[in-house]
């Protein structure tokens, strides 16, 4: 048998489930993700320690996931699962957990990472979660969407740095310094966008679907009415009567909506409105323009600040 170099590799057993398992000290975390929003600030604090891959994609609706069978082949083999929470992924997440067969990723266990977790929630219902399921509410612990208020990605990278921290202590120097890079970033990025929404403070529009209310709270806009009448469930004639009354007295010609929805409802009542409907994204991939957590604000601040210097002019 061969001598293995041991300046170059050592060997870690591990013993998960009765089954040996052999670490490479110089190998990658293996990561999985909900969402292509969480694989990139991942891959932002972990550098080249970590190898992560996304579940769903930027374009898909994150409530309605389709869990492949590829899905658990890739949570068997991960040493952490980062997901979003508050039941987004209720849908379709957990039986893929429970599938894995992974000891690591399991409920509670250090390599299952809800990164909610200390992010400070809107639109907390003051109703029981069964009741407002009842009635086809997906947001039934406060609305799951906070990733698009980019202060609150920061708290989102600081539970990424700290699980990292915890599975590979001795990358913490590196991680730390991979987390304040982006968090210096971050903050010349927001003062931007701030000050690119700023003449359009207080602005009201209309969105398809309850998605914004982190985005709209930290630029200052106002949402009056969706075109869903509930999150999750579809627009009657009566509810889009209604909302086009709303526009017509408010004089709203913005209407909001995320890729993964039909836009028939929302064009229809743009066209009786004189409106626009602006396709904006809620995660990375939404669109080819949209590959980082920067793009992402980069292109919504940029449409709607083009949509609404059209109303403007108009």
């Amino acid at each position: 048998m061969k001598t293995l170099n041991i300046l170059s590799v050592l060997i870690f057993v591990a013993i998960v489930g009765g089954v040996s398992v052999l670490l490479l000290a110089n190998s990658r975390i293996d990561i999985v993700a909900s969402l292509p929003v969480f694989k990139d600030l991942t891959e932002r604090i972990g550098g080249d320690k970590v190898k992560v891959e996304a579940l769903a994609k930027g374009y898909q609706d994150p409530h309605f996931v389709d869990a492949k069978p590829s899905y658990i082949v890739k949570m068997n083999q991960a040493d952490l699962f980062i997901w979003a929470g508050l039941d987004l992924e209720i849908g379709w997440m957990p039986p893929l957990v429970e599938g894995a067969r992974n000891a690591k990723i399991l409920w509670g266990a250090a390599g299952n990472l809800d990164v909610s977790k200390g992010i400070s929630l809107l639109e907390i219902p003051q109703v029981a979660a069964a009741q407002l399921r009842a009635g086809g509410d997906l947001h039934v612990y406060g609305n799951p969407h906070y990733w698009l208020d980019p202060v609150r990605g920061k708290t989102i990278a600081q539970n990424i740095y700290e699980r990292l921290v915890q599975i590979s202590p001795e990358s913490q120097a590196y991680f730390k310094a991979n987390l304040d890079r982006f968090n210096g970033e971050l903050d010349k990025k927001v003062a931007e966008w701030l000050e690119k929404l700023e003449p359009y403070r207080g602005s009201k529009l209309i969105a398809y679907h309850n998605s914004w209310p982190y985005f709209e709270e930290r630029f200052g806009l106002n949402i009056v009415d969706f075109i869903e009448p509930k999150p999750g469930i579809p627009p009657s004639p009566a509810h889009l009567v209604s909302v086009i009354k709303t526009m017509q007295q408010q004089n709203i010609k913005v209407i909001i909506i995320e890729p993964y929805f039909d836009d028939k409802p929302a064009q229809s009542v743009a066209s009786r409105t004189g409106g626009t409907v602006v396709p904006i994204a809620t995660s990375v991939g939404a669109f080819k323009e949209v590959q980082s957590y920067f793009d992402l604000f980069d292109y919504n601040v940029n449409a709607l600040v083009d949509a609404f210097q059209r109303k403007v002019q108009n």
